[in-house]
């Protein structure tokens, strides 16, 4: 068996202060009765980006013994509607690092004409998997996110 990688998200300068960006595309279970995308729909995609971003930086779940982002705070507007089969462009970016959280800033745009469809702020919070309790973030993290974002991110002395 030939193993494949194909990589959805990369570095990109197109909408700065983002440096990364992954794409998807509006499935047709993505959408409501009017045919645009379902609002909590977007979440999922967020999440792809997210998940695209820490395999570019090496810092995937799967691959930390130091634990898990849990979603702890989101908030999110909508701006325009997406349609089936529309590209998105989700951008995402690390906009602060504090002692077990992490905020995010996202982005989904259409592909096709640039319109901004969706925003989010997220916070995440490093949990140990089996306590399921806040642990502080670690240094392979701060130093990773620290050196791909440069002076975008506020970085959190850990105590």
């Amino acid at each position: 068996m030939r193993l494949v990688t194909v990589s959805i998200g990369q570095p990109t300068d197109r909408k700065p202060p983002y440096r990364f960006s992954a794409f998807t595309r509006v499935a047709f279970s993505d959408t409501d009765a009017q045919g645009v995308v379902y609002y909590g729909r977007y979440n999922p995609f967020f999440d792809l980006a997210r998940v695209e971003y820490h395999r570019f930086l090496d810092l995937r779940d799967r691959d930390r013994p130091f634990g898990a982002f849990v979603m702890r705070a989101s908030h999110v507007v909508y701006e325009a509607p997406a349609s089936f089969d529309d590209l998105l462009e989700i951008f995402v970016r690390v906009s602060r690092i504090g002692r077990t959280s992490a905020t995010y800033d996202l982005a989904a745009y259409r592909a096709d004409d640039d319109r901004l469809t969706c925003s989010a702020e997220q916070t995440l919070v490093l949990v140990d998997r089996e306590e399921r309790r806040p642990v502080p973030i670690p240094d392979v993290y701060r130093i990773a996110v620290a050196t791909f974002e440069g002076a975008g991110v506020e970085v959190g002395v850990p105590q």
